[in-house]
């Protein structure tokens, strides 16, 4: 039985000729056609098994992509808080190109020059505590000292012992791990700082693609919004790198005066631990305080007071001078926001919790609050 013909070259032909029509230098490959019709049956159906499919297939590959995405986000973070000083150097002149090699440059020579000046006392203090140790064992034994009574009530010298003891393959295994660890450290280190140049490089053409994807009507919104999000993120990373450079050399100072020992590596400690919102500096109170309790007594009290005082500073005087209104988010927010960080992605989390609670709480006032106050 003969199979029936299919006329198909009369609507191919007038398709092609509908299509050499349409095409016009503007647009080579013709207008856009009329939408789909979204009430359908058959799209409403394939739309949701279709959005079900891409949220299962995004989580897992957001599970098995932790670590990456963390690194990517901590560089696109470090990368909005120098924004600022690249397009400080764009406005007046320069190329963004040579104006992120500047601040790049500038920033190792910060660092390499601060690694210069510190590794050595580091390092011969580090020494010294390791010389002091029999010392310090000594006082732990006696009854006496402030040391020896800390000993006698809470059994120090009982937990050292079972922390240090242990056979041959333990200590092995703990050498291993933390080689292991230093050189996967380095390598999301140098992964960081790569994609942190990558993304100061190409952050304005970043931006506009995301705010391509706005709606046109609703784009001059987006605009304005996203800009003022990325300001409040590079206003933050700024302001808290130069508070805890202050805490840094305000701790040093104090320690030099009261002669408590180990001066600078408790500084560069109390530094670091600054730029943890909210906890990090209690810690770094708290280690150096019992540091000074070697002293004496009444050192470790006047450091503790020390401690609260320049919290107080920093909280009142400082974030206010230094970040002004850039980064205006509730302390009880905040608190919250450090929690909830913390308890996601550890201490880089509690570092960018602010500045996502931030834009969150922007986010929030700007377009949630106007909708619900005309529905």
């Amino acid at each position: 039985m003969a199979q029936p013909h299919l006329d198909t070259e009369g609507p191919i032909a007038e398709a092609e000729a509908e299509a050499a029509r349409s095409s016009t230098t503007q647009q080579p490959l013709g207008p856009l056609g009329a939408p789909l019709d979204r009430r359908s049956p058959f799209l409403v159906g394939l739309g949701a098994a279709l959005g079900v499919a891409v949220v299962v297939a995004l989580v897992g590959l957001v599970t098995l992509a932790a670590h990456v995405l963390i690194l990517i986000g901590v560089a696109l973070f470090v990368a909005l808080g120098l924004e600022p000083a690249v397009s400080w150097l764009a406005r007046r002149g320069l190329r963004r190109g040579l104006a992120v090699t500047l601040v790049c440059v500038g920033f190792v020579v910060v660092v390499g020059g601060f690694l210069a000046l510190a590794v050595p006392p580091l390092v011969a203090q580090a020494v010294g505590l390791l010389e002091q140790s029999p010392r310090y064992l000594a006082l732990l034994q006696d009854r006496s000292s402030t040391l020896g009574q800390l000993d006698a009530r809470f059994g120090l010298q009982q937990y050292l012992q079972q922390a240090l003891a242990g056979d041959g393959s333990t200590l092995v295994d703990g050498l291993l791990g933390a080689g292991l660890a230093v050189l996967s450290g380095l390598g999301d280190t140098l992964v960081v700082v790569v994609l942190t140049v990558y993304f100061l490089a190409t952050l304005p053409a970043m931006r506009r693609t995301a705010y391509r994807l706005a709606p046109a009507s609703r784009r001059p919104r987006a605009v304005l919004i996203g800009d003022a999000i990325c300001v409040r993120f590079g206003g933050y990373v700024l302001g808290n790198v130069v508070m805890s450079v202050i805490a840094g050399a305000a701790t040093f100072v104090w320690l030099l005066i009261l002669g408590v020992p180990f001066a600078l590596p408790l500084a560069v400690l109390v530094a670091l631990l600054d730029l943890v919102p909210v906890v990090g500096a209690v810690i770094g109170g708290v280690v150096t305080t019992l540091v000074a309790l070697t002293v004496s007594v009444p050192v470790a009290l006047a450091t503790a007071g020390f401690f609260v005082a320049y919290k107080l500073v920093e909280d009142y005087l400082l974030m206010p001078k230094i970040m002004g209104r850039t980064v205006d988010v509730p302390a009880v927010l905040t608190v919250v926001a450090v929690l909830i960080g913390g308890a996601l992605l550890g201490v880089i989390g509690a570092v960018v919790a602010i500045p996502v609670a931030a834009a969150v709480l922007l986010v929030v006032q700007e377009i949630v609050v106007p909708r619900l106050d005309r529905a």
